[in-house]
């Protein structure tokens, strides 16, 4: 059977709904999931199995362990440890330190993977460059800013009243309370346009909350987001996508063209403001990188 093979590392909220749109999609030919708790990944597997069964997806599915992983074209890691999350600013920061020890030790466990590698685990552009870092990979990229630009374009989309798929217009940075609205180079239907940048950023901001509010965690919109990443990194669409990769000496969202599986920096033309902001999320990110503990456990 033709395709690539995808693994996952976590089986918790996002896990699981990425592995069913996976399996949906029938985008891989082969899924492997892998966690450390035994009976939640063989219950997922099961479902997936029954998924797989009734929406006639070709999709094999499997439970495996970390070394099986190797054997993958890309990993999508969705890991969370345990932790309670009671920050009520920089929310998406508040599992640093419970979630960097297990991503350090699934980095070291996965040096020498030459594949591509998803991270999906909050707060992003800081995990993503721990990974990238202990692991030593060449194909490392974050989920984080694209979700934000999609939710920015569909939000705008509503402002002006048309379809999002007129609107042309990225959100950068961090993927959190510093994230940076590219206003000056939105486009609506090719036409430049006066976004209220004000509003849309509120607009932004609540919208986790609403979703945590209303289901617990937000799941979909960062499924929606790896699976249109893996369609790029694998070659089989061209286009843009907002992902963590390095800009100087830290990690956070720009955007990306792909061609034919590989990327490139399109940055947008900024402004004084959006450049003096995009410096400032670098700067926090930086800052909170070196708080970060080292100390490495895997436990997704």
């Amino acid at each position: 059977m033709n395709g690539p093979a995808v693994g996952i590392v976590g089986a918790g909220a996002v896990g699981q709904t990425l592995a069913a749109g996976l399996v949906s999609s029938a985008l891989p030919r082969r899924l492997l999931v892998v966690s450390r708790q035994p009976d939640q990944v063989h219950g997922l597997t099961a479902d997936l199995q029954d998924l797989a069964q009734t929406a006639r997806s070709r999709t094999r599915i499997e439970a495996g362990e970390v070394s099986d992983l190797h054997g993958c074209d890309a990993v999508v890691i969705a890991l969370r440890a345990a932790f309670e999350n009671t920050a009520e600013r920089d929310v998406r920061r508040g599992g640093a330190a419970a979630n960097a020890p297990a991503l350090g030790a699934l980095a070291r466990d996965l040096r020498g993977y030459r594949g591509t590698v998803i991270v999906v685990t909050n707060p992003v552009d800081l995990m993503t460059r721990r990974f990238a870092e202990v692991s030593g990979c060449a194909r490392v990229f974050g989920v984080g800013s694209n979700l934000d630009s999609a939710r920015y374009r569909l939000l705008l989309a509503g402002y002006a009243q048309v379809s999002p798929e007129v609107v042309r217009g990225h959100v950068i940075g961090e993927h959190g309370d510093r994230a940076v609205v590219c206003a000056s180079t939105t486009t609506v239907a090719g036409r430049p346009v006066a976004v209220p940048v004000r509003a849309v950023v509120e607009d932004l901001q609540r919208r986790p909350a609403l979703i945590r509010g209303g289901i617990g965690r937000t799941r979909c919109g960062p499924a929606g987001a790896v699976l249109s990443t893996l369609r790029k990194t694998f070659g089989l669409v061209d286009g843009v996508e907002e992902l963590c990769v390095p800009y100087g000496d830290v990690w956070l969202g720009v955007p990306l063209r792909f061609t034919g599986g590989e990327a490139v920096v399109c940055l947008p033309r900024l402004t004084c403001s959006e450049r003096e902001r995009l410096d400032a999320a670098a700067g926090s990110l930086r800052d909170a990188y070196t708080r970060l503990p080292f100390t490495e456990r895997f436990a997704p």
